[in-house]
């Protein structure tokens, strides 16, 4: 598994939106809102940061699991929607960060931008009322030109991708991509990871799909493995 530069970005255009990035050490986010909101995003990256990073000195664990790990009721809201998360899909709450730190983020821009989106390393948060198109993008070997058309009636919303052959991420599968549809962030990281981290062969394409039906809160699925593709849910594929 090799890290992949995010070149996908310069195909970013969402209509009506300006197009920015921000980067707080790991966090790398490309973001779309209304207007130039820089340095609210610095803030509201930066704050999600400390209250993940404090939990962590605290409790070192929290970092190093790749089990579900239980939290004290007054950890931070993000330390608990993350551990929560970890807790359905059955992973470590670190599978959660990406599209947590997304939702956060993309949440607090939203009080000053009502159409934002947010991409963190392939997990995106999008709010708003107009429907956009989420390009899936599974590196040069996987299933290309292919996209999820998002309704506005639909959002907030999350779409999160994990896979077994791209990315930085930890991953024990094999998949090109899975990719989850959810209202919560950490949620949809946390069941892309646990589904990604169990497809292997075009044959474990049904069962990952049947998999992430019965977890509440899924609205969507898609999983692609070289080059076959399985899909539920609130799904609207297009071709790009």
């Amino acid at each position: 598994m090799t890290f992949e530069p995010r070149t996908y970005r310069a195909a970013v255009a969402p209509e009506g939106l300006t197009c920015f990035e921000v980067a707080i050490r790991e966090t790398d986010l490309q973001i779309c809102a209304e207007s130039d909101l820089t340095d609210m995003a610095e803030d509201l990256a930066v704050q999600a940061r400390w209250q993940i990073e404090e939990f962590i000195r605290a409790h070192p664990y929290f970092a190093e699991t790749l089990t579900p790990m239980d939290v004290p009721e007054t950890s931070p809201e993000i330390v608990k929607r993350m551990a929560d998360a970890g807790r359905v899909a059955r992973v470590g709450p670190m599978a959660a960060v990406a599209g947590a730190i997304a939702e956060h983020v993309a949440r607090g821009l939203s009080e000053i931008s009502p159409e934002v989106i947010v991409e963190n390393g392939g997990d995106v948060y999008l709010m708003g009322k107009r429907d956009r198109i989420v390009s899936l993008w599974a590196g040069e070997d996987g299933v290309s030109g292919v996209g999820i058309r998002v309704p506005g009636a639909l959002m907030p919303v999350s779409v999160c991708t994990s896979s077994g052959m791209i990315g930085h991420s930890l991953s024990f599968g094999s998949a090109d991509a899975v990719t989850i549809i959810a209202r919560n962030g950490a949620l949809a990281d946390a069941v892309a990871t646990a589904l990604a981290n169990r497809v292997r062969e075009p044959d474990d394409l049904e069962r990952a799909v049947e998999a992430a039906r019965n977890v509440l809160g899924v609205l969507g699925v898609i999983v692609t493995v070289r080059g076959h593709i399985g899909a539920w849910g609130n799904v609207h594929l297009v071709s790009l």
